[in-house]
Order: C-alpha cells, then structure tokens, then sequence
C-alpha cells in the first residue's frame, strides 16, 4: 500500500476535484481521513464536487456519516449551495441543488458580501428557483408540528411516505 506522498485528506480533494469515483471509494474503504477536511482556501471535498457538477461524487460524500453539507470556504464564505447555484448547465445546476437540499442544506446562509445562495439562481432557472421556494417552505414548518411515527406497522396511517 503506497502511503508515501498524498495523505488520504488531500486524495478526498482530488477524488472530488476530478470526478475519480474509484478514489473517493478507495479513501473512503481506507479511512484514516476527514469528510469535512478543509484545504487552504477552506473548500471541503462537498465544494469541489458541489462547484464541478460531479453528482455521483456529491452523492457519495453526502451520504458519509458526519458530512458538513454547510461548511463556508475561507474566502468569499461560499457553501456548496452557493458554488452549486453558478453551475452553467441548467441540468446540472438543478440536480446539484436538489442533492444539497434533500441533503439538508441550509438556505439562509449568507457569503462575505451578503449573499443568500439563492440570489445567484439565474431568474430564467424556473426548476432551481422552485426547488429553493420548496425548500424554504419545508424549513418553515416546526419540526415539533410534524409526528414522529415510528410505528410502520399500522396502514392507513396517511403520512404519504410510501417507499419509492
């Protein structure tokens, strides 16, 4: 096993940077790293893979217990949302977004200049603008109004959460 050069922390950076599925999945079988490492400009793995389009790789690192879906890069105080909203390509863009939110992305976080994320959404971008309208609804609601049933055993119990 080669363990001279790149520590694991900064092979999770590349992996992300450059869209190589087979070494994130390799770091992470390692382990020996930190999900929510930060380089010198303060971007997490999230950023890079949030700021590139590479969903397979956001997906990945999301679903990495104790991921930080809201870390803030050092310089301009950008989350993944705020990198993720620039993407040109519409498709893109809007699956990115929606991988963060499901994610639990937080809406109301500002950059350096005071920024919400949101505000970068190009106006034409009618299915990103309606997935942060979502969103910001969903965050609205008191998690103490929702029930926490547990209990899957009764039908009929009207909850909607059927298995997809």
């Amino acid at each position: 096993m080669d363990t001279e050069g790149a520590s694991n922390n900064e092979r999770l950076l590349a992996a992300a940077r450059s869209d190589n599925e087979n070494m994130l999945l390799e770091v992470f079988d390692e382990g020996g790293f930190d999900i929510n490492f930060q380089d010198g400009l303060g971007n997490t793995a999230l950023h890079y893979a949030a700021s590139n389009g590479f969903l397979d790789i956001m997906e990945h690192i999301l679903e990495y217990e104790g991921c930080d879906v809201d870390p803030q890069n050092r310089i301009e105080k950008a989350t993944p949302l705020h990198l993720a909203v620039r993407l040109e390509d519409p498709e893109d863009r809007e699956a990115i977004v929606a991988s963060l939110l499901d994610a639990g992305a937080d809406t109301k976080i500002k950059d350096k200049n005071g920024e919400l994320a949101l505000s970068f959404v190009p106006p034409d971008d009618t299915a990103t603008l309606q997935l942060f309208k979502k969103a910001t609804a969903q965050s609205s609601i008191s998690r103490d109004d929702i029930a926490n049933d547990d209990d899957d055993d009764e039908e009929g119990s009207g909850s909607g959460s059927d298995d997809e």
